[in-house]
């Protein structure tokens, strides 16, 4: 049974024209679809080389600090022991100082010539008894403080108030010069300065005698020194 269509055909002919069109692997009026290539394939990743996180580094090693030096105490020198005083002989000849006065007067002595390296003093009767004679005659001739012009040994003399001074305070009266004295050769210049204590110090002398009086309330003490000392251009010690 065949069907018409309004322009006359029958759909019998329209579905044979349809299956050769297929059949022929086309119509004119079709073109063929165009083929797509395949599609590429993604390229895998690039391996990603994955470095190891560094490792921190080690904390810094703290050393201790040193522990400060123990201070080291400079040991101080031993205190040079002070010169054993002197035996006094049995008799002090005809001075009038008191045997204890006489003991202090030539210790100090001794001490003074100790600090300066010279040998010490021994006491002698011969020059006490020299001593107190020209200490006599001074307390007797209005209280001057003189030496003898026709001195044989050396001479130191000295004055203070009496009951206020005894005889080693002549000593160390006498010692005070150091002070003013440079170590240098004695000179005219400077003997009138330093001369009592020089005579003191003088390293050659050895013996010592020294005699006291009273005088209008002042006490004087003459000491004489043998060898003597102080010559011009030398030094005592």
């Amino acid at each position: 049974m065949n069907f018409l269509l309004r322009d006359g055909k029958s759909i019998a002919g329209i579905a044979a024209a349809i299956v050769v069109c297929v059949i022929a692997a086309g119509c004119a009026s079709q073109p063929a679809a165009p083929v797509a290539p395949p599609p590429k394939k993604a390229a895998p990743p690039a391996a990603t080389v994955t470095q190891p996180a560094p490792k921190p580094a080690p904390p810094p090693v703290v050393q201790p600090a040193p522990k400060p030096a123990a201070p080291v105490t400079a040991k101080p020198a031993p205190k040079s022991a002070p010169p054993k005083p002197e035996p006094l002989p049995a008799r002090l000849g005809d001075t009038k100082m008191a045997a204890k006065d006489v003991q202090a007067i030539l210790a100090h002595h001794n001490k003074v010539r100790a600090a300066v390296g010279v040998p010490p003093l021994k006491w002698s009767p011969t020059l006490a008894n020299y001593s107190q004679k020209w200490t006599d005659y001074l307390a007797g001739s209005s209280c001057r403080v003189e030496h003898r012009s026709d001195n044989q040994y050396g001479e130191n003399i000295y004055a203070g108030t009496a009951g206020h001074f005894t005889a080693v305070d002549a000593a160390k009266a006498w010692e005070a010069e150091k002070k003013s004295y440079d170590g240098t050769p004695l000179k005219q210049s400077i003997i009138k300065a330093v001369g009592h204590y020089t005579q003191m110090t003088w390293r050659d002398t050895r013996m010592l005698g020294c005699g006291e009086a009273l005088c209008n309330k002042m006490l004087l003490v003459v000491c004489n020194y043998d060898p003597p000392g102080n010559y011009i251009g030398r030094k005592p010690y």
